[in-house]
């Protein structure tokens, strides 16, 4: 490609830097590593986005060992996908899962498209470097990989300016990624890649001195390691506030409501939202006229990538004769362990619930 800026190595002499030091300190022992079939890859791959390896870990085994292939993962209900996604955040993640497992077993037999790039970029939540990744640990077959950390990595190594989110900063980043792709030891490769923007050309600390790039490197070189890749324009997030009714019988069991499928939260279960004490009133007049607020706790903030929510619970007691009942509404029992996918705060929540109801 014409406006790929110039390698700083020949691919035969980045590969074999790059895989020497990996086969000295490369991770080799992630849980993911063992059995690499595509099903296995591509869950890991699709918790590993925007999420740190230590967190996903347990997340991963759990999963696993409740849908250990896709046909129990596509025979599942969403409400059992979510569950076990609940804390682990930004949900499409885990409902695209649960589409594109559905998908595998429908279209494709039950095997991945591991065949064709286009055939996995074209499944639910996976993309044109995901479906790199999956065919090339899975299969050994040279695919192209570009997450965040090898963006990271290649940004800095060519002093790339501007925004990876740019199409044109992006086009040159995968005509570096391609350049220096290899046509042999690719699950080592695309592992090492990703191990090395994760582990020393951190976002914030890199470990230069450590790195097997260091002598090479333009954006060490001029000392402006932490300026590369360039950030995404801030602008500030903008505030919206939400009450949540915490509508409780005394007796253990509190009202929830599924969210539809898309958007905020789509398909967890939460608390009914409202956006000021006059709606919130309006709907208790209806729903619960015999009810009786108690004094609302304190608010806090629950950040997205896109804004800042303000979150003021409201508990609310009523007598289970007063009790609401409709459909995607459930009554939770505080006690019964946890078998839905709950929104993190709505989680956070209903423990304080329940510390409140015994102190009581």
């Amino acid at each position: 490609m014409t406006d790929m800026p110039s390698p700083v190595l020949a691919p035969d002499a980045f590969q074999q830097r790059l895989l020497a030091w990996f086969d000295e300190h490369g991770r080799t022992s992630l849980p993911w590593q063992h059995d690499k079939t595509p099903y296995r890859v591509w869950v890991s791959e699709i918790m590993l986005q925007q999420t740190q390896v230590a967190t996903v870990i347990p997340y991963y085994e759990r999963f696993m060992a409740r849908f250990p292939s896709v046909e129990h993962l596509a025979a599942a209900e969403q409400d059992d996908v979510l569950h076990l996604w609940t804390g682990l955040g930004y949900y499409a993640r885990g409902r695209n899962l649960h589409k594109a497992a559905r998908r595998v077993v429908e279209q494709h037999d039950g095997e991945f498209p591991v065949h064709s790039l286009e055939a996995m970029a074209a499944l639910p939540g996976i993309g044109r470097s995901t479906a790199g990744a999956i065919i090339s640990i899975s299969t050994g077959r040279r695919a192209v990989i570009l997450d965040g950390n090898v963006k990271r990595v290649l940004a800095r190594l060519h002093a790339e300016p501007g925004w990876p989110g740019r199409p044109a900063v992006e086009r040159r980043l995968w005509a570096l990624a391609e350049h220096y792709t290899p046509a042999a030891r690719l699950p080592d490769y695309s592992q090492a890649m990703m191990d090395l923007g994760a582990t020393l050309c951190r976002r914030g600390t890199p470990s230069c001195l450590l790195c097997p790039f260091e002598d090479v490197c333009e954006a060490h070189a001029r000392g402006e390691e932490k300026r590369f890749p360039e950030s995404k324009p801030r602008k500030a997030l903008p505030e919206r506030s939400t009450i949540m009714l915490l509508l409780h019988d005394g007796e253990g069991r509190v009202l929830l409501e599924q969210r539809p499928g898309a958007g905020l939260w789509g398909g967890l279960w939460c608390f009914p939202q409202f956006d000021d004490p006059e709606a919130l009133q309006a709907w208790l007049d209806v729903h619960a006229p015999e009810a009786s607020q108690e004094p609302a706790w304190q608010a806090f903030r629950h950040t997205f990538s896109h804004f800042h929510l303000q979150i003021t619970p409201q508990p609310v007691a009523c007598r289970p004769a007063q009790m609401v009942n409709a459909p995607g509404r459930l009554w939770y029992h505080l006690a019964e362990p946890v078998t839905i996918g709950l929104a993190a705060p709505v989680k956070t929540l209903l423990g304080s619930l329940a510390q409140h109801l015994d102190d009581a």
